[in-house]
């Protein structure tokens, strides 16, 4: 691994874990605030988003930044981080242990890692992806630093497939045990991980799926937009914020023909 990327994961690995010690003394102990969108936030998400992007820009300063309570307009540099201070907001809210902490960072416009820190479970994934991007580096996708990859099983009704609170009006298509975690970045790792063998998120924005893309394809694992057109990479100038990419992730691309009739629905 050259200087740069070592830098890399070692700012995010310590960043999220000193940011992740200090959001669980807050946990299940604060107040959440709607927003426009109908998702929930806390004055920890607004202290996270702030110590995030403070250490970034004393890190990083030639990078740009775009975070989910910060700055939505995508920048014009050749670097830009993605963050999601807190993913789960309601779950950290209520007391429930799936939440976590989002950085992505991109390469003119497409993610290239991507690192989760899940503080109450004590599990870290990152990953590395540079196919198609002129860039060298590593490659691979981890957890707590052992590699992890997709599941090479069929889909069967003994298998998980993850969905959010929006779509559940497609699980009787499913023909597989549903699982809803609350946590768009979790139902993604689910998948990338081996746990489960698909999952679909019906309004994610680009700060919950640019941190776990390329953990996700680095894992073997394949992300299919349900609009036609592609997410990335991200155009300069254009404004993020209130744009939602429905999206089906699936464990291996020769079931994606079967899951995607079946989510369609959704748009």
């Amino acid at each position: 691994m050259t200087n740069f990327w070592k830098t890399v994961f070692n700012f995010a690995q310590t960043t999220t874990t000193e940011v992740g010690q200090r959001l669980r003394l807050d946990w299940g102990s604060v107040q959440a605030d709607e927003k426009s969108d109908g998702s929930l936030v806390t004055q920890s998400d607004h202290w996270a988003d702030q110590e995030i992007r403070r250490r970034i820009n004393h890190t990083f300063p030639e990078h740009g930044l775009l975070s989910e309570e910060g700055e939505h307009l995508f920048p014009t540099t050749d670097w830009c981080w993605i963050i999601d201070p807190i993913d789960g907001t309601t779950n950290f809210a209520r007391g429930l242990p799936i939440w976590g902490i989002l950085m992505g960072l991109l390469y003119r416009g497409t993610p290239v890692f991507g690192y989760v820190h899940l503080p109450p479970l004590n599990q870290s994934f990152h990953g590395f992806w540079l196919e198609n991007t002129g860039l060298t580096g590593p490659s691979g996708a981890f957890r707590n630093q052992q590699p992890i990859h997709s599941s090479l099983e069929t889909p069967c009704s003994d298998h998980f497939f993850n969905v959010c609170t929006r779509s559940t009006a497609i699980i009787p298509n499913i023909p597989c045990k549903i699982r809803l975690m609350g946590m768009a970045g979790y139902n993604f790792l689910m998948v990338a991980s081996g746990v489960a063998i698909g999952g679909v998120e019906a309004t994610p924005k680009v700060w919950d799926i640019a941190p776990l893309w390329p953990i996700l394809k680095a894992a073997g694992a394949v992300w299919t937009p349900l609009n036609p057109e592609p997410i990335f990479p991200l155009q300069p100038g254009q404004d993020y914020g209130h744009r939602s990419y429905p999206i089906l992730v699936a464990s291996q691309e020769q079931w994606v023909s079967q899951f995607q009739p079946l989510v369609q629905s959704l748009l």
